[in-house]
């Protein structure tokens, strides 16, 4: 028991630095961390997760607050319907399986990854960024986002993120500085939501949460050394195959197979195609954005 102790610590740094370095991504490892290696029932885990994510954040608002990059009227108005919207999702989690909500976990850690393999989000247009709010698709964005950070505990910046420059005309750095304002704010009403029918482990929760936000304040220190986008590719890999693991152990047989055999069709098919070359019907998908 105490080795599974001080393996969740450890991991809980690691997760920290992922988040550090990517400005977001690393909490989509926590709830597997939690459920898988310190042993906690789904619900609970998702709702630590929450905690652990809305701390980290709060902590590192402060620094991107620093160097001007928190535009706050759009962080609280996109945030505070978040708020609702993960309220309502973490109370609809504490009622639903703990299966299907590891499952729909999985599913987004699939399309996260998707996104990160993906390559980078296109910039806004030139001109700057936009003066007024478009305030129903910020709130029904904000609704949207947050039920599904409420319900997972996950989807943070990688909702988030691309949200924000869309609708507010934020650059990137702006846009990540404020998604950590936005997440800060849900992800405290989700576990809000969660704490109506789910109790944690508070003790084992502050500290893997202390850790994290050690590992955070490290990896931030890193970001300049490390090249972002080999770091997205690799991270990407890794939470893909978390993401079928999931989905492995949650689905019921045989179902169980479906997605190691799914994944392994998909990457025979790309690496047939690199092979082929711009001769392939699939190579505009793989061409990464720009």
């Amino acid at each position: 028991m105490e080795f599974q102790i001080v393996l969740v610590l450890g991991l809980a740094v690691v997760v920290g630095l992922a988040l550090g370095l990517l400005g977001g991504g690393g909490s989509i490892l926590m709830v597997p961390l939690l459920t898988y290696v310190a042993g906690m029932e789904p619900k609970e885990a998702i709702a630590a997760s929450l905690f652990v994510v809305g701390v980290t954040s709060l902590v590192s608002v402060f620094t991107h607050a620093r160097g001007g990059n928190v535009r706050w009227r759009t962080g609280l108005v996109f945030g505070a319907a978040g708020m609702a919207g993960a309220f309502l999702g973490g109370v609809a989690g504490g009622y639903l399986p703990g299966a299907v909500l590891m499952i729909a976990f999985a599913l987004m850690m699939v399309a996260t990854a998707a996104a990160m393999l993906r390559g980078g989000r296109k910039a806004p247009p030139a001109g700057g960024e936009t003066e007024t709010l478009p305030l129903r698709r910020v709130v029904l964005d904000g609704l949207a986002v947050g039920a599904v950070t409420g319900l997972v505990g996950a989807g943070g910046g990688f909702l988030v993120v691309p949200a924000l420059m869309l609708l507010g005309g934020l650059a990137m750095p702006a846009a990540v500085g404020t998604s950590l304002l936005v997440i800060m704010m849900k992800s405290f009403a989700g576990l809000g939501g969660y704490l109506t029918t789910v109790s944690v482990d508070w003790a084992l929760v502050s500290a893997v949460t202390a850790l994290a936000v050690v590992g955070s304040l490290v990896g931030s220190l890193l970001t300049s050394r490390v090249p972002e986008a080999a770091l997205r590719k690799v991270f990407g890999i890794f939470v893909l195959f978390m993401g079928l693991f999931v989905l492995a152990q949650e689905l019921p047989a045989p179902y169980g197979l479906l997605p190691p055999v799914l994944v392994a069709l998909v990457a025979a098919l790309v690496l047939g195609c690199r092979l082929i070359g711009e001769y392939c019907p699939l190579f505009p998908l793989l061409r990464p954005r720009t």
